[in-house]
């Protein structure tokens, strides 16, 4: 699966991953001909991501790849584990793909016996690509530093003289890459990273150097699954800001008096944050604001951490719209458990959702739930900005809730998403006098509107405001 990526001078021929995500983060992939490294602790994910790569790239009849395996694992636990992964076909092993081991080799002769076994495989079945498993180990072979530094100049000669794509795999550190000789005849430089917490691992992909691209740089998550990596590149802002045209029209979002308040809506593009306590009628109103946006025949999405599906069909039902129906004309509900967020894998799904569906209303239910399940709380400012962003360029109308904490404890949080967005709407529960939920619009960007605050009233027809 090879593909050429074309600026003002000759096209740069790129090897494809196998994972259309991988290489859109690579900018189309790995360019042919070069010598890469993928490097990450054990269990990171590098063996599973050349493999995916190899399965991807192998055509009967055509030139052949060798998978060569060093000390690090037997090569038939190797071929026994990747039978598990949907890439795996068997009819492929052994033409083109050949899988062969030079453990015994290296530890005969040690790491010179390297480039001749590579001399012989090249010189007689020509392979496009060649992995070598675990390179490290044959690194702490060597006898010396200049040893490695002969083995690595043949070893660079002879493959960019057979025009043949390498990937070096290992279990290098950041403080090795810095001062081992084989980063440096590096074209690329892929590292896979483990971040262990309490509940789960996060993993993260960063490409470290990719000559001859304009790769996208940053922590791209990624997971295992049957399929190989599941990736998902990091959230960045549309090349041009989109132009926030100054409307006359109002969209209504079904409020009733909100919209009055509103004089008569929210402007179509725009991102609005709910603020609000536990109680406050948060997910009720802005259920009425997707099923509002469902009765006029647009497509929309609800994305939720607490309610489960059920739940929320409850609700649905309790605003008098059969929830079956409301799906059937558009609305799509998705459901992540906040045990288990992870927040790049939901921005993304939530990033498709809209550009792949055309989606016109938007609601996050809640974004605190982001916030707790983040270990990063910049990573997840910068992808709820470039959300905002991509949402404003495709003309969809956005609602964001937040729980607040009485008593101003979050008060920096909140100031920080607050920015994020052309409007604020803010909901209290006050228990002075008599228990009464109130409305107030602290923001609204080009937007004429009230600044008195409403009463709210939950009735069998949902949110009103007085």
């Amino acid at each position: 699966m090879s593909t050429s990526i074309g600026g003002a001078g000759r096209a740069l021929a790129r090897l494809g991953t196998g994972n259309p995500q991988l290489d859109l983060i690579l900018g189309g992939g790995f360019p042919a001909n070069s010598i890469n490294i993928v490097m990450g602790e054990p269990g990171s994910g590098k063996t599973i991501l050349a493999e995916r790569l190899i399965f991807a790239n192998a055509r009967p009849g055509d030139r052949s790849i060798l998978y060569l395996t060093t000390l690090s694992e037997p090569l038939d636990k190797v071929v026994r584990y990747l039978q598990q992964f949907s890439f795996f076909d068997e009819a492929l092993l052994g033409d083109p793909i050949v899988y062969d081991s030079i453990g015994d080799a290296l530890v005969d002769k040690g790491v010179s016996s390297l480039v001749p076994r590579l001399k012989d495989a090249i010189t007689g079945d020509k392979p496009k690509i060649i992995v070598i498993d675990s390179f490290k180990a044959i690194h702490d072979l060597g006898t010396s530093l200049p040893e490695m530094r002969r083995m690595l100049y043949e070893l660079a000669g002879l493959l960019t003289a057979y025009e043949a794509t390498a990937f070096l795999i290992g279990e290098y550190s950041a403080a090795e890459a810095a001062h081992f000789p084989e980063f440096a005849i590096a074209d690329g430089i892929i590292e896979l990273a483990r971040n262990k917490t309490s509940t789960r691992d996060e993993r993260h992909l960063r490409v470290l150097k990719l000559r001859g691209s304009a790769y996208r740089e940053g922590l791209h998550a990624f997971r295992l699954s049957p399929t190989g990596l599941d990736v998902f590149p990091r959230l960045i802002s549309p090349d041009l800001p989109p132009s926030y045209r100054m409307r006359v029209e109002r969209v209504p979002t079904g409020i009733d008096g909100l919209d009055r308040m509103l004089g008569g809506g929210l402007p179509q593009g725009r991102s609005t944050f709910l603020l609000g306590p536990t109680g406050s009628g948060k997910t009720t109103l802005a259920l009425q604001f997707v099923l509002e946006g469902v009765r006029r025949g647009e497509k929309c999405l609800y994305v939720n951490f607490e309610e489960n599906p059920s739940q929320l069909a409850t609700q649905i039902l309790s605003l008098g719209t059969n929830p079956e129906e409301a799906v059937k004309k558009g609305l799509q509900i998705v459901y992540r458990s906040p045990v288990e967020l992870q927040i790049d894998s939901i921005i993304s799904e939530i990033f498709q959702a809209v550009a792949e569906r055309g989606v016109r209303r938007v609601v996050v239910d809640g974004v605190g739930d982001l916030l707790v399940a983040s270990s990063d709380v910049q990573r997840l400012h910068d992808y709820l900005y470039a959300l905002a962003q991509h949402f404003a360029a495709r003309d969809a109308l956005a609602l964001f809730t937040y729980e607040t904490v009485q008593g101003g404890r979050d008060a920096r949080a909140q100031a920080r998403l607050s920015a994020l967005a052309d409007n604020i709407i803010r909901l209290d529960v006050e228990t002075e006098d008599k228990v009464r939920r109130t409305l107030r619009i602290v923001k609204a960007r080009g937007v004429e509107h009230k600044l008195e605050k409403g009463e709210i009233r939950i009735t069998r027809a949902g949110v009103q405001v007085s």
